[in-house]
C-alpha cells in the first residue's frame, strides 16, 4: 500500500459553478481529445457510433431535474478526480501506481505500473476513476499536468482543457493552498463547499452552490436572504427537498 506525502503548501484544483454551467459538454469533449493524445495511453472510444459504445473519459457532466412545474430547474453537475489531500484511491494501490504529488498536490496514476486490479476505483467515493477497456490501466483527470506546465503554450493556455473550453466561465483553475488567489477568494465569496466531506478525503475542488431563483412578481431578496439560501446547507436542503418531491 501507498502512504501519502505530506500535505502540499500548494493545491492546485478547479472551482466549479453550478450556477452557471450550462451542461454544454464542451469540457467533456475538450478533455477526452486533449488527454487522448497527452499524458499517458490514449483514451478509447469502442463502437462510439454503435448500439453499445465504450471508452474512457476522465471528465462528466451529469444532469439533475428538480423543483416543481412553476419551480422546475436543471442543475449540471460537472465531476471529475477532486485530488483530495487525503485521498483513499493512492493508499489502497498495491503497487504504487496512484500517487500524489507533494510538489502540488495533483494526484495522478503512473500507467507503467498499474495493473488493474481496480482497487483504487472501489475505494474513490466520487466514481472519479474509470478503467480503460483497450489499455487495461486505471484513468483519471490530471488536471492537464502536460499542460499548465507547459512553456511552449500561451501564457492563456497553460490551464486545464476543460477550463479553457468552458464557453461560460463556469470552471476555474488555481492553488486553492493560497487564500488570497483568486480560486480562493472565489470560494470565500460564494460560500464554496467540499462535494461529500462527511468522507473525510478533503477534496481539493470546490463546488460554487446555484443562486436561488425568484418569481418575478416576488419582492427582491435582501442580501441576508441570498446568502443565506447560497451557503452549501441551504443548497443540500433544497435539493433534497426538490428531488424528494421527484420521488
Amino acid at each position: 500500500m501507498t502512504s501519502l506525502p505530506e500535505p502540499s503548501a500548494i493545491k492546485l484544483g478547479l472551482v466549479i459553478d453550478l450556477d452557471i454551467c450550462v451542461g454544454c459538454q464542451a469540457c467533456v469533449v475538450n478533455c477526452k481529445e486533449w488527454n487522448t493524445s497527452g499524458y499517458g495511453a490514449p483514451l478509447s472510444d469502442e463502437n462510439a457510433y454503435g448500439a453499445n459504445p465504450n471508452g474512457a473519459w476522465l471528465n462528466r457532466v451529469h444532469a439533475f431535474e428538480a423543483g416543481n412545474a412553476e419551480e422546475a430547474k436543471t442543475v449540471h453537475f460537472p465531476k471529475s478526480c477532486l485530488h483530495c489531500e487525503d485521498a483513499p484511491c493512492v493508499t489502497a494501490c498495491p503497487t504504487g501506481a496512484s500517487f500524489k504529488r507533494a510538489e502540488d498536490g495533483i494526484v495522478l496514476v503512473n500507467e507503467d505500473w498499474c495493473i488493474g486490479c481496480g482497487l483504487c476505483a472501489w475505494s474513490c467515493p466520487y466514481g472519479a476513476r474509470e478503467m480503460d477497456p483497450a489499455e487495461g490501466v486505471m484513468k483519471k483527470c490530471t488536471l492537464c499536468v502536460d499542460r499548465i506546465y507547459n512553456d511552449n503554450l500561451k501564457e492563456e493556455d497553460r490551464v486545464p482543457a476543460c477550463v479553457r473550453t468552458c464557453p461560460t466561465g463556469a470552471r476555474h483553475f488555481g492553488d486553492l493552498g493560497d487564500p488570497e488567489s483568486e480560486v480562493s477568494l472565489l470560494v470565500a465569496a460564494r460560500s464554496g463547499y467540499d462535494l461529500l466531506p462527511e468522507q473525510n478525503t478533503k477534496p481539493v475542488n470546490k463546488y460554487l452552490p446555484p443562486r436561488p431563483r425568484r418569481k418575478a412578481e416576488d419582492a427582491p431578496m435582501s442580501l441576508v436572504a441570498m446568502a443565506e439560501a447560497s451557503t452549501p446547507k441551504g443548497f443540500w436542503k433544497w435539493m433534497d427537498s426538490t428531488l424528494e418531491k421527484l420521488g
